[in-house]
Parts: structure tokens; sequence; C-alpha cells
């Protein structure tokens, strides 16, 4: 009895389509095998069809690669090509080498949507090649500088997706880059975040975050921010000393060469930062790695770095908050420290992406009630009001007021701002379109104030929210106008005029909210000189059963 193996005497290829592949540089065959199985006395006795694959890595393929050469060493190599499609592969190779030349021409912008600019240091003499690999991993073997010179090298590399598949495959360059930034980070800010960066290549995809957490990254990229914010502190301490020093003395040299030596350590630090919390962001899509990071303190040191001065460090570092802080746990470690504080200093300010991404942070921490007092005294609202112009801003910022207003406490703050004017004429401009449920949920609780409901009343404000509620048989804008209703004072008499209007309601078969809004109105007018029984005979509103 012959063996499986055995059996399988005859395999027949059927040439079938070249290609070349959507992200490496290779080749695709697609092919058939048709293989007859025979039985033991030599007949066949099965006989199937199988469509297969085969990918033909190019390693050698540069901008300066013999294509004609290359092609022909492709099909003696290959024996599913047929020498016959010589010409073709020719074709698939130029086409290779052309769609790499352009590659690289966008290299700031391939890895997206998570991209960092290229840092001060990064700029070589050489065009960094993958075949060079092993060349660049014995430079992680030498002193500083050379281990710099390598890691930016395969940071090069790194930049560019096509080669991060085989970069994963290569260990021992992995290896030796995370030994290095283990054993030196502290020796050299520039290698750190060199070799940061290329760890920050693979975690734009999650498919590689196994990578970074198998060789223990982002654990030393916590460890490296709570170390870098520290000497930050020390420098700031040896700076304030050096100018009390120098006023002392009545000299400013000192101060001015430390000043200069500050600034260029900060600039350096701030790019390390910024890699290194870019990377944690990146792994934090697993909530299981960012409860991992809560336990290390993340949020005390994202709220510490809020003290910086580099806006795009600031957009990350807020942002990075915004993403933790949807989680109870986070929020309220944010709430333990000056986290609104810092927060509100930066509103508003001239980076958009920045106000944006503050803004919708503060609306996050604005659902607890503690987190909103702390917004009021550090004076948010009138800053929010402020921002009710900036179209971009002004949803966001209309939110946040929305949930102050909900607290009876800051009601009356309003009236002492240029909010509810603002807000008015925003209810008048939407005509007969439908009104934001934000922007007429904020005007019902604003309502709710005495002194509020009499400011929206000034002028003919009554006279224009009525006719647009009762034209439009608004249920919303009749609950505010039944909240301005139940004031006494000035603004209740203005109502004697619309008693016949909101009567008539009542009798019609209208939408069942906004008869009862209109019912609640007219039993908020206790006005002395209102003559109800007349009202009520009038509009036929007393049933006698």
């Amino acid at each position: 009895m012959q063996s499986d193996d055995a059996r399988y005497l005859k395999r027949k290829y059927k040439g079938g389509s070249l290609d070349v592949h959507p992200t490496e540089k290779a080749l695709v065959v697609q092919y058939e095998v048709e293989a007859t199985i025979l039985g033991e006395m030599g007949d066949p006795m099965l006989g199937e069809r199988k469509e297969c694959q085969k990918i033909i890595r190019l390693k050698s393929l540069t901008s300066n690669t013999d294509i004609a050469s290359l092609a022909r060493k492709v099909v003696e190599e290959c024996r599913l090509i047929s020498p016959s499609r010589l010409p073709e592969v020719e074709q698939l190779l130029f086409y290779l080498q052309n769609r790499k030349k352009s590659a690289e021409k966008k290299e700031k912008k391939q890895i997206k949507p998570r991209d960092l600019t290229p840092f001060e240091g990064m700029e070589l003499d050489e065009e960094a090649n993958i075949n060079s690999i092993d060349d660049y991993i014995e430079l992680l073997y030498e002193d500083i500088p050379e281990k710099i010179r390598g890691a930016t090298l395969i940071l090069h590399l790194a930049r560019n997706p096509d080669n991060l598949e085989e970069l994963l495959q290569n260990e021992t360059a992995l290896g030796a880059l995370a030994r290095v930034l283990r054993e030196d980070w502290k020796q050299s800010v520039d290698l750190a975040t060199t070799i940061i960066y290329v760890f920050f290549c693979f975690s734009s995809f999650s498919q590689f975050h196994g990578l970074i957490t198998h060789y223990k990254i982002g654990v030393l990229c916590m460890s490296i921010i709570e170390h870098e914010l520290k000497r930050y502190d020390l420098w700031q301490d040896e700076l304030l000393k050096k100018k009390k020093a120098d006023i002392l003395s009545n000299l400013k040299k000192e101060y001015e060469k430390a000043l200069k030596k500050y600034h260029g350590l900060l600039t350096k630090q701030e790019q390390l930062l910024r890699v290194a919390l870019y990377l944690l962001l990146n792994l934090s899509e697993d909530t299981r790695t960012e409860l991992k990071m809560r336990n290390k303190n993340i949020v005390h040191l994202l709220v510490k770095t809020l003290d910086r001065d580099s806006e795009e460090l600031l957009v990350l570092v807020v942002s990075f908050l915004k993403k933790l802080s949807i989680f109870l746990e986070n929020k309220n470690d944010m709430a333990e420290i000056d986290t609104v504080e810092k927060l509100v200093k930066l509103v508003p300010c001239e980076h958009e992406d920045l106000l944006n991404v503050t803004l919708r942070l503060l609306l996050n921490l604005s659902f607890d009630t503690g987190l909103r007092s702390k917004m009021v005294q550090a004076d948010l609202l009138s800053k929010l009001t402020s921002l009710l112009g900036d179209e971009a801003q002004r949803q966001i910022a209309m939110c946040i007021l929305y949930h102050i207003s909900m607290d009876d406490r800051f009601k009356s703050m309003f009236a002492y701002t240029d909010c509810i004017p603002q807000v008015m004429k925003m209810l008048f401009d939407c005509g007969e379109e439908r009104i934001d449920a934000e922007l007429i949920s904020f005007c019902i609780n604003l309502a709710a104030n005495k002194r509020n409901a009499q400011i929206m009343c000034e002028g003919n404000g009554l006279k224009m929210l009525m006719k647009r509620a009762l034209k439009l048989k608004d249920p919303l804008m009749m609950k505010m106008i039944r909240n301005i209703s139940q004031h006494d004072g000035p603004s209740k008499n203005l109502f004697i005029d619309y008693v016949g209007d909101l009567a008539a309601q009542i009798g019609l078969k209208e939408e069942e909210e906004f008869v009862i809004e209109c019912l609640g109105t007219l039993s908020n007018l206790t006005i002395p000189d209102l003559d109800w029984e007349l009202v009520l005979k009038e509009y036929n509103l007393l049933y006698i059963n």
C-alpha cells in the first residue's frame, strides 16, 4: 500500500495572473495546481484542482536596480512564471520601483492618521536602506553618537510602513533597540527620542501593539516621562535661583546664559515627551493597557504636563486626558488635582485645535457637579460666553454652559455676562427653522432664574418668543415661556397681553405637550387685575358635568 505522499505522483502547474503586492515590494503569482492521485496499480483515482498564490519578495529592489537583470533572475528562480512572460515581469518591476520613489517623496505623510512631524536631529546625510539593516544594528553596539546614528537610520526605515513587516521579523534589531533604550536613555535625550519614535511607528498600527508590549516599551516610556517631568522642576528651580542671584548682584549675564541653555534643553525634552506620550496614547486603545497606565499614575503625569507652553505637546496631552476622562476612575483622578484650573487657563487660545480639544475635555468633566463648581470658580463662564460668537466652538461652549446652568447656584451668574442677549439673538435668528436642542434647553434653564427672565423680556423679547411659540406650536419654546411666567415682578405683568392667545390654544386640538405648557403658563399668571371668570367663559374653559 502506498503512502499518501507517494500517491501524489503527478502535479501540473497552470499559469495564472501576475501582479504586484499592494503595500510590499513583492510580486504576487496566482496559479492553479492540478494534482492526480494514483492508486495501488498506478492508475488515476482522483483529480484535484486548487487555487494557490506565491509571493516573491524583492529585497534588492531600489531606485538604482537594473530592472532587466532582476526580471531575468525572478523568472529563472520561479518556475511558476513562464519565460515568455519576461516583458510583463519587467513592466511590473518598473511599476514597483517608481511606486517606491513616489512613496519616498511623501514620507512625512505615510503614517496616518497618527503621525509626528520630524524632530530636530533626525536628519541624515545618507539614504537608509533595508538591505543594510545589519550594519545599522552593529552601530547600536558602539558609543552614544554611533548608537544615535544607527537608531536614526532604522527610524527612517520604520517611518515607511512598507518596511514594518520586515523589521518585525528582525528580532535582533528590535531587541537591540529595546536594550539600548533600557540601558542608555538617561545618557542621551536624542537617543531615547529616536528609539521611542521607532516603536511609535509600530504603535500606529494596532496589529503591532503586542510587539511593543513584549519589549515593555510602554512601561519604560512612563518611567522616562516621570523622570523628565522631575528634571523640568529642577530646571525651573535652578533658573529661579539664577534670576534672584543676578538681581541681587545687578548682573544679567549668568541668568541669560542659563535661560538660553534652558530653552535648548526644553525643546529636546518636549520632543521626547511628545513621542513617548503619543506611543502611550496609541497603546491605550486596549482598555486593559489603559488600566495599567492608570495604576501607574498616567493621569497625574498628564496633568502635570499641562504646565508646558508647547501647543503641539498640549494638544496631545489634552487629547489623551479627554480619552481617559470617559472612565469614572480617571475622572475621579482628575478631580483630585487641579486639572480644571489648568484647563481653564487654555481657554481661549489662538491654537484652534488646542482650544477645541480643551473644550471637549471640559465638556466631559462638566457632568461632575464638583468639577462644574471648579469651572465657575475659575471664571470659565465668562470665557465660554465670549466663545458663543465663534462658530467653530459655539456648540461645545453651549453644551458646557448648559451643564453649568443646571445648578441653581450658578443660574444667577449668567445675568452678569453678555450670555443672555447672545442666546436670545440666536433664538430669533433661527426664524422658522428647528432650534438646536442644546440652545433651547440652555434657555429653558436660564429662564428659571428671575433676573435672567427679566433680561429675556427686555425690549420685544417676550413678544418675539410668544409669536414664535404660538406660530410653530413649539412645546420647548413654550416651556421656556412658562419658566419666565413663574417669576413675580414686571415680567409677569407683560403676560396680560397674551392671556387670550394662550387660552385659545386649550380648546384647539393641538399637541398635548404644547397645550400642557400653555396651561402651565396660564396657571402662573397670578395677576390681581386679571379677570379669570371672564377668560374662562369667553374661551369655554369651564366644564361642568
